[in-house]
C-alpha cells in the first residue's frame, strides 16, 4: 500500500461504482489522514445512527470543547469535501451521513502506523506491544490460533 493512501486495490470491498449498505459507502477509492479534531468529529458521527444533524454534534461534542457552532460547521464542510462525509439539507437543519466506514478507516490508520513506525512488520508490532509483559496463556493461544489461520489463506 502506499503511504498516504488507501486505494480500491487496497480496500476491503472494491469496487468502481460506490455502492451503499444502508447509507456507507462499501469501497473506499481513496482516504486522506485525518487530523486530530477532525477524527474526533467522525468518531461522534459513527457512533449515531444517521442522519446525524448538526445540533446532535454541537450536543455531544462542540459544547464539551467549547466550539462556537461555526467552527463545527467548518470542520464538517472539510470532512465533506475530503469525502468523509455526505450531507443533505433537511428544513433549516444539514444532516451528515458518514461515507467512509469506521472499521475502514481504522485499518488504514492501523496499516500507515504498522509502515512507518514497525517498518511494515506485525512481528515488530506485536513485539512492542509485549514489551517487558509477558503475554497471558490466552493471548498466546489467540495469536497461535491467529496466526494458524493466516497459514490457511
Amino acid at each position: 500500500m502506499k503511504r498516504g493512501k488507501l486505494t480500491k486495490e487496497n480496500s476491503t470491498k472494491s469496487s468502481t461504482n460506490h455502492q451503499t449498505e444502508g447509507n456507507i459507502e462499501k469501497s473506499i477509492d481513496y482516504l486522506t489522514r485525518l487530523p486530530e479534531t477532525e477524527f474526533e468529529v467522525m468518531s461522534v458521527v459513527w457512533r449515531n445512527i444517521p442522519p446525524v444533524t448538526t445540533t446532535t454534534l454541537m450536543n455531544q461534542l462542540g459544547n464539551e470543547k467549547g466550539w462556537k457552532l461555526q467552527t463545527l460547521v467548518s470542520l464538517l464542510n472539510r470532512l465533506t469535501e475530503r469525502g468523509f462525509l455526505r450531507s443533505e439539507k433537511l428544513g433549516k437543519e444539514r444532516t451528515y451521513y458518514p461515507s467512509v466506514k469506521q472499521e475502514d478507516y481504522i485499518q488504514y490508520e492501523t496499516t500507515l502506523f504498522v509502515e512507518r513506525y514497525h517498518d511494515n512488520s506485525l512481528f515488530q508490532l506485536v513485539n512492542a506491544f509485549s514489551g517487558n509483559n509477558k503475554l497471558s496463556e490466552e493471548e498466546i493461544n489467540e495469536l497461535s490460533s491467529w496466526l494458524k489461520k493466516q497459514e490457511e489463506k
